[in-house]
């Protein structure tokens, strides 16, 4: 039991971490841009994260295909490796904060959402909880 409210606490967590980035993106979108222009990416990806940072969260939740969830699980998994690395690269190691507490919530949802879904992952061990 302890499993299952682990994987739906760490995902919700997740999920409003990546919703509120996004919401971010959507209403401070110039600082945004800035920032980006800073850690070198280009201004023209914000668009395409919003989309991400929204359709990310809902493959996760409403798992409608498990290999979609999986795909998810991995796009969110380097977007915050690439998005800390990014920061550490630009000698601004506070901004790689909500990266870290990212890949600490997505490793410890995808490991446990075999305990807490009907359909399980083939890629996490069944033998692990």
């Amino acid at each position: 039991m302890a499993a299952i409210y682990t994987y739906w606490i760490s995902t919700a967590l997740l999920c409003v971490l990546y919703l509120i980035s996004a919401y971010t993106y959507l209403t401070k979108g110039v600082r945004v841009r800035q920032v980006l222009g800073e850690l070198g990416y280009p201004a023209y990806l914000v668009p395409f994260m919003i989309v991400v940072k929204v359709l990310a969260p809902a493959a996760i939740l409403l798992r409608v295909s498990v290999a979609l969830s999986d795909l998810a699980y991995a796009g969110i998994f380097y977007h915050l490796l690439l998005a800390g690395l990014a920061y550490v690269g630009a000698r601004k190691p506070s901004g790689a904060v909500p990266a870290v507490v990212g890949r600490v919530l997505l490793t410890t949802s995808f490991v446990m959402q075999n305990a807490a879904r009907d359909v399980p992952s083939p890629y996490v061990q069944a033998t692990m909880f």
